[in-house]
């Protein structure tokens, strides 16, 4: 029997697709994708505790993948326990910052 997910991660596909374009971002995004789904955060500390190198920038959360080679923003609804991926950038894109508008 597979139990649900503490933590439901919306959408995988968004993952999915990044990896199609960028084949070496599938181990450590795919390990992101797994810490998220079995890990319950009761807030930023709780979150920052189990992955050191997210930030929070306004109500999005923008972690680290794959050492500094990619970004992954989401938005992030500790009561729900639901994370939404908002996008996924190589650093280059993430640099340009039209995700923040």
């Amino acid at each position: 029997m597979r139990y649900p997910p503490a933590v439901h991660v919306i959408s995988k596909k968004a993952l999915l697709d990044f990896i199609k374009r960028h084949p070496d971002s599938g181990p450590p995004l795919l390990a992101w994708h797994r810490l998220m789904e079995k890990s319950t955060f009761q807030g930023f500390g709780g979150l920052r505790a189990a992955v050191p190198t997210v930030d929070r920038v306004g109500t999005l959360y923008v972690f680290n993948i794959g050492g500094t080679k990619y970004r992954l923003i989401a938005s992030i609804h500790f009561n729900r326990r639901k994370v939404y991926v908002r996008h996924v950038f190589t650093h280059a894109e993430y640099d340009r910052g039209g995700w923040k508008k």
